[in-house]
């Protein structure tokens, strides 16, 4: 990346950066979590601009961090910027001495291996590391006024930083990452023998993107056992390519659905893995409104992420086929949002939420339908909300 490309990069603004900020004050060590090429590295540097920046990524310099831990921290008597930490797992208990032993030291840590990263800050990091996850750009971030293109355009060409601050062609950047991801992330994660058998797997998994997880369905299509189907997803899991979305649980009707809901945290990759090869095609698709719903869904969790919250999102569906797309959940208030890619306002987009607050007792003014229009009206049983809004929600 070139000086002139990394300026205008840092120019947009990430959410999250505010939430560092005020954490660093507190807490001694903050990890940063997230899936690759999100913009981790490009973030960290810009805010502790002061401090060393370390990439094990480097062989030599992992090396290094391997044969002496300790020796190596001593470089960094006032701290650093370590990125992908996770590759040495004997600095975490290191950095555990140090900044017990000095309270004025400060350590920021990187990784996009999640659960080989917090596994180590649960052992040797509890109550002292801040732990918090940056996805790609939100659409509040990357269009600060109005928004110029079609959400067709938005989720083919996804949110990662990379897709707009080199102007790369998605298609390429797509490509590129799903290969990187399989021959580098994959096999650290977990030995996997049969990369190819992997890749037509993670293609299955984005066909069934927004629905119910079936594992034995989905163990059939692909040939692999279910067993071997929960293996493969906490593989995609760990390194943010998947998330899952929890059904909601009430004591008002127990014939609910019990199994989550799958989403990748970005639709670009989603768009990659079902060859869909550019905006126009996504007009036509048959995925088309679960990629809607997807990149709406994604919002809300980058939203709360960037504001160092869990996820606290959920979704709703009884076995009468009554279902609300999600579900938020904030201290005593209740949020209902329906979601439709259809760009039409039609009042038949409420019933579900009619019904979920008739069962539930929430009010009207907490329920929205998200849609692919531009105007935004309320209704006396919810609000319309254009697509390119859902910041306001």
């Amino acid at each position: 990346m070139s000086r002139i490309d990394y300026l205008c990069f840092i120019m947009i603004k990430r959410k999250i950066e505010n939430t560092i900020r005020k954490l660093i004050e507190n807490y001694p060590v903050i990890t940063l979590t997230g899936p690759r090429q999100s913009g981790k590295t490009t973030l960290l540097r810009s805010i502790f601009q002061d401090l060393p920046y370390v990439n094990l990524e480097s062989p030599d310099v992992r090396q290094l961090a391997y044969d002496d831990p300790k020796g190596f921290l001593n470089n960094y008597p006032n701290g650093a910027v370590l990125d992908e930490v996770q590759k040495v797992p004997d600095l975490f208990s290191y950095i555990q001495v140090m900044v017990d032993d000095n309270k004025d030291l400060r350590f920021i840590l990187s990784g996009s291996h999640n659960f080989l990263l917090l596994e180590n800050i649960s052992q040797s990091l509890a109550g002292r590391a801040a732990i918090l996850k940056l996805l790609p750009f939100s659409i509040d971030e990357l269009y600060t006024k109005n928004i110029s293109e079609e959400y067709e355009s938005v989720i083919f060409k996804g949110l990662f930083p990379g897709i707009y601050d080199r102007n790369l062609d998605p298609v390429v950047f797509y490509s590129s990452y799903i290969n990187t991801y399989l021959e580098r992330d994959v096999r650290q994660i977990k030995q996997i023998g049969d990369l190819k058998q992997f890749s037509s797997f993670l293609r299955l998994v984005a066909g069934r993107v927004g629905q119910i997880l079936n594992l034995n369905s989905l163990a059939t299509d692909a040939g692999i056992s279910p067993n071997t189907v929960k293996a493969w997803l906490s593989v995609l899991e760990a390194s943010f390519i998947i998330y899952y979305l929890p059904p909601y649980h009430t004591n008002f009707n127990k014939r609910i659905i019990k199994s989550p809901k799958l989403y990748f945290t970005d639709t670009g990759l989603v768009c990659s893995l079902l060859s869909i090869e550019n905006a126009e095609q996504v007009k036509t698709h048959y995925a088309k409104g679960a990629l809607f719903e997807n990149m709406i869904i994604n919002e809300f969790l980058k939203k709360r992420f960037n504001k160092g919250l869990n996820q606290n999102m959920y979704f709703w569906n009884n076995k009468n086929l009554h279902e609300i797309d999600l579900i938020l959940e904030s201290g005593n208030t209740i949020t209902s949002i329906e979601i439709k890619s259809s760009m039409t306002l039609r009042k038949e987009y409420f019933k579900n939420l009619t019904y979920w607050q008739k069962l539930s007792g929430e009010k009207p003014q907490n329920s929205y339908v998200i849609y692919g229009g531009e105007e935004n009206y309320s209704t006396q049983n919810g609000k319309f909300t254009s697509w390119e809004n859902i910041n306001n929600i």
